[in-house]
């Protein structure tokens, strides 16, 4: 028996939200420490990694280890029937070929529940290898997504460049370019607003925005984003979700056709 419920639906509604774009389809993992999802999107340009801790869950029960593969399509569909504040349950059997989403409103007057169809999927499990970054950025989520909405507009790429002045967020194309360059912040009042680097060499590399602005969907989950590079290696994005784990995204860099 699978069965994990949260407090507020409004936590798993952001994380559909935060992926339903890139994939159509996912494999979620259950075991004693929580849920698991690895994926490629649909174009295998970029790879998604959700993490949901068991301790962060209101209830949850994992009798053993099961791998439920959803259309996140649907998912998202039974999700929107929730409120904000209702309880979400998610539940199902060992072997099961569905699983109940099950709603409960504050006050318990209005449960519902929903039951959808699993999907055998034979998603291969990708080993992401510990890698040390050169550079850190830790910078508010809303900022980085501004910067990638502003910057698509002048181009399909954008190039982040990292030095110990800052960092550097720049695009050009037909009407032009755009540079956005942001400073660390000096004297931190609040700590979600600020801007951390934290370098050992400088890196610039070059990624789709499309891709970015992807990620980006993830904003309302975290007050923070933490984008991790070093040469030659994908860009880690990271959300971390306050109290039950983490969503990062992995986005291999552009190769510039370089002549000289």
């Amino acid at each position: 028996m699978f069965e994990a419920r949260l407090l507020r639906s409004s936590i798993l509604k952001k994380v559909l939200e935060a992926i339903k774009d890139l994939l159509t389809q996912a494999t979620f993992d259950c075991d004693d420490n929580g849920i698991q999802l690895q994926a490629m999107d649909n174009s295998h340009v970029s790879l998604v990694s959700l993490t949901l801790r068991a301790d962060g869950f209101d209830k949850y029960r994992c009798d053993r280890n099961i791998s439920m593969g959803m259309n996140l399509g649907s998912m998202s569909k039974i999700l929107k029937c929730a409120g904000d504040k209702d309880t979400v349950t998610m539940k199902a059997q060992d072997n099961a070929d569905t699983v109940t989403f099950v709603f409960e409103s504050p006050n318990q007057e209005k449960v519902s529940d929903y039951e959808m169809k699993l999907m055998n999927l034979d998603l291969e499990h990708l080993g992401i290898p510990e890698t040390e970054y050169s550079c850190t950025i830790r910078m508010p989520s809303a900022e980085f997504a501004r910067i990638c909405r502003d910057l698509s507009q002048f181009g399909e790429s954008m190039v982040i460049s990292c030095t110990k002045e800052g960092v550097k967020f720049s695009a050009s194309g037909d009407i032009g370019s755009a540079n956005i360059k942001l400073a660390q912040t000096a004297s931190i009042d609040k700590e979600e607003e600020a801007v951390v680097i934290e370098m050992d060499e400088p890196v610039t590399l070059t990624f789709a925005c499309q891709y970015l602005n992807y990620f980006t969907k993830a904003t309302s989950l975290s007050p923070q984003v933490q984008l991790s590079m070093s040469a030659d290696v994908p860009l880690v994005v990271e959300y971390r979700i306050p109290d039950i784990g983490h969503i990062r995204y992995y986005l291999a860099p552009k190769i510039e056709e370089d002549d000289s």
